[in-house]
């Protein structure tokens, strides 16, 4: 029965701070969200096969967090403009071709 307390007290103050988050006024980007989430997991697919080095993943997840600090800038204000969207997409866009390139070029990452 504790458990069950436990988790139905963590349940509520789950629910209770997303409705608090919202409240602060950052801006919804589901489409940009995913199409990130989905560059990294091609990201860490391309590591775990060895068809990216390690040079090529950091340099990788360098632009990825260069859009992350894009999206939370343009978030900052609670709003995300049509213009800062549209920024960030081509980020992203930029992003995939070269992860693209990375995972279809001849370096491969060195097994020990």
């Amino acid at each position: 029965m504790n458990k069950f307390t436990t988790l139905a007290t963590g349940v509520t103050l789950a629910i209770a701070s997303i409705g608090a988050f919202a409240q602060v006024g950052m801006a919804p980007t589901p489409r940009i969200d995913q199409r990130e989430a989905n560059q990294q997991a091609r990201i860490e697919a391309g590591v775990a096969s060895g068809q990216l080095s390690r040079r090529e993943a950091r340099r990788l997840e360098r632009d990825q967090a260069q859009i992350r600090a894009a999206e939370w800038q343009a978030k900052s204000d609670g709003v995300v403009t049509t213009r800062e969207r549209r920024q960030i997409e081509r980020m992203q866009e930029q992003a995939r071709a070269n992860i693209r390139a990375a995972l279809h070029d001849d370096e491969v990452a060195h097994r020990r």
